[in-house]
């Protein structure tokens, strides 16, 4: 059985694996995405209600807010998300002699298989 340093790629070194590759100046998906999102349109403001020149974005935005307010969470995590960024999990450990060791609780954690 062959180890992988025996393996030969099928291109020389300095050589492309997909010498076509994208075109030039064919744009990604996030390029384009932007593109349509600062698009204006004329639109009722979801809160307001009145006529407004207003971009895709700012459409969609309001639109999630408007849902928010009438208690939806999904739409309240993404405006947090997307305002404050994703909330990271954290544990605080304070410990003032309470009688908790920490090595030795994560060692247990550790032997019972929790990581």
């Amino acid at each position: 059985m062959a180890g992988f340093k025996d393996i030969k790629p099928r291109w020389q070194k300095g050589e492309s694996g997909n010498p076509s590759g994208r075109p030039k100046g064919s744009k990604n998906r996030s390029t384009i995405a932007r593109k349509w999102l600062e698009t204006e349109i004329k639109s009722k403001h979801p809160i307001s209600g009145e006529e407004i020149t207003i971009t895709l974005e700012d459409q969609i935005t309001l639109s999630i807010i408007k849902k928010a307010s009438k208690g939806d969470v999904s739409a309240y995590r993404a405006l947090q998300d997307s305002g404050y960024g994703t909330a990271k999990e954290t544990i605080d450990f304070k410990s003032d002699g309470a009688g908790i060791n920490i090595e030795e609780l994560m060692l247990a954690m550790r032997k019972s298989g929790i990581k």
